[in-house]
């Protein structure tokens, strides 16, 4: 191909040169891409490039780069630089390796060992010897899960005077009243199947070794019943959620049978919402689209129809007629902006790394903001992220015509500049998060699901699932253990409730009512 250049630039053969280029041009963008998706099978899912790999690829694209390229590439180092980094605190001298102890609120249980029969009588004179101590060691120890038998003794009462009437004490707690199985036996069934995403009859294998046979439609059911008794909660978790001050917006896969479509699968979606990341909620539709398709579907379009205000969210066109109305807020997620340029530097473009530096100094800020209040945020990010992001713009400004709109690079380029003012909107306010990773990572529980599970089973089955993950989800996010959560609460909905008790079950003020219970030391 030298040669061929080589031919035609001693010519007069301008054209032919250009044809040539572009053909290697378009060329290198197709192998960039077959490259890049072979390291997406291979690569860190966490997306984390390392200062070292950072300057390993900035002192090579320092020998490269010059003119207003390597201007624009100094500034925004150099910027970054200035306003970058964390707090490091002073590492403690190097210390011999040590055992821990064990954890002190763990229940102590004396494991008593006797000296053998044949060692107890003395070697000299034959006589048995005394006990004088023990030599006391601390062991960690795990003590199976046990499956019981709740005999519910309920107590009666009359009186014997007068011979009134007869009074019982409450039923036990249990999911289905009649049913044979306690409430935190479901409760560890419905946290198993969504949050651990571990299939029932894998779940039913387990119990079988604690000596309990369950079949598998009991499973279902018990798990049927407790998602529909959710639905109060769901609901609440919907207003919250709506009526929240800044809300997340995010959606992900989920593969559904169906009977009467011809391929028996099709791909439906769960939409993900987070409001002020105390609330959680999953809404289930049978397509991708951005509006319901079926009877009570709500996509993404829908349900922002009955939202105003800021809410963060990718830059999907499903949300383009939504963020064209004057009451609604587009917030940008920075971390899909940074993901562009990692897959650049993955595919060993090394002025990516550039960027990266300067994404590297904004989340430093943001590490350091993240406990402080809105204004201080705010103070922050104006003084040290805001002129981070103008020289990360001027370096995407100057490299944009000379970048093919095809390469990796380039697509970074374009998603940032076409945002750039959903994605700042954060510097304006120090109410609004830098990027939407919070549904990011909720969406780690659907995702396992959908490799252990393969498919929902039904569209209901979805719905329930939907309800399952948003209660569970915001058990999460509100630091509420999600089976004490749910031993507690099915039974009170089982026995059946009126509107208004149900904010006072949602998992925070759950919550908050078990800490005032429990007495101050």
């Amino acid at each position: 191909m030298l040669d061929v250049v080589r031919e035609l630039l001693a010519g007069d053969h301008d054209e032919d040169v250009l044809a040539v280029v572009e053909q290697l041009v378009s060329r290198n963008t197709e192998l960039e891409l077959l490259l890049a998706k072979v390291r997406e099978q291979a690569k860190n899912k966490s997306e984390r490039v390392s200062r070292e790999q950072l300057d390993l690829f900035l002192d090579k694209l320092r020998a490269a780069q010059q003119g207003a390229l390597a201007k624009a590439s100094e500034k925004l180092e150099e910027t970054a630089a200035t306003n970058g980094g964390r707090e490091e605190l002073a590492k403690p001298a190097k210390q011999p390796p040590v055992r821990r102890p064990p954890p002190p609120e763990l229940r102590r249980v004396a494991n008593e060992i006797a000296v053998p029969a044949p060692e107890r009588p003395c070697p000299r004179c034959g006589g048995e010897r005394t006990c004088i101590g023990h030599d006391t060691t601390e062991v960690i120890e795990l003590v199976p899960a046990e499956i019981i038998v709740r005999i519910d003794r309920r107590e009666v009462l009359a009186c014997r005077a007068c011979e009134a009437e007869v009074v019982r004490a409450p039923l036990g707690d249990k999911v289905v009243e009649g049913g044979a199985y306690g409430s935190r036996l479901v409760a560890d069934l419905v946290v198993k199947k969504y949050w651990e995403s571990i299939p029932l009859n894998r779940q039913n294998e387990a119990l079988e070794r604690l000596g309990l046979s369950m079949p598998s439609a009991s499973m279902s059911d018990q798990v049927q019943w407790a998602t529909d008794l959710l639905r109060p909660i769901w609901r609440l978790l919907m207003a919250d959620v709506l009526r929240s001050t800044v809300m997340h917006v995010d959606g992900t896969s989920l593969p559904v049978r169906d009977r009467d479509h011809p391929n028996g699968i099709v791909t439906g979606s769960l939409w993900g919402y987070v409001g002020d990341e105390t609330s959680a909620l999953y809404l289930y539709t049978s397509t991708g689209k951005k509006t319901g398709q079926a009877a009570g579907e709500m996509g993404p379009e829908d349900f922002l129809a009955l939202r105003k205000g800021p809410v963060v969210a990718d830059a999907s066109n499903l949300f383009d007629a939504s963020f064209a109305r004057s009451d609604l807020i587009e917030v940008g997620c920075n971390m899909h902006a940074r993901r562009y340029f990692v897959k650049a530097l993955e595919a060993n473009d090394a002025r990516a790394a550039v960027p990266l530096a300067a994404f590297k100094t904004l989340y430093d800020v943001e590490d350091a903001v993240k406990i402080s209040s809105a204004e201080e945020r705010l103070r922050q990010r104006t003084e040290r992220s805001r002129p981070v992001y103008d020289e990360l713009v001027a370096w995407c400004l100057t490299y944009q015509p000379m970048e093919p709109p095809g390469s990796l690079l380039g697509a970074a380029l374009r998603y940032l500049l076409n945002h750039r003012i959903a994605l700042t909107r954060f510097l304006e306010d120090g109410r609004l998060p830098i990027d939407n990773g919070i549904v990011e990572r909720l969406h780690r529980r659907p995702a396992v699901g959908r490799r252990n599970f393969l498919f929902a089973g039904s569209h209901a089955g979805a719905e329930r699932a939907a309800i399952a993950y948003s209660v569970i989800a915001t058990c999460h996010l509100v630091g509420v253990n999600p089976q004490d959560y749910l031993a507690e609460v099915l039974p009170r909905l089982a026995r059946g409730i009126v509107l208004r008790d149900v904010p006072a079950m949602a998992p925070a003020a759950w919550k908050r009512s078990r800490d005032r219970a429990v007495p101050t030391p």
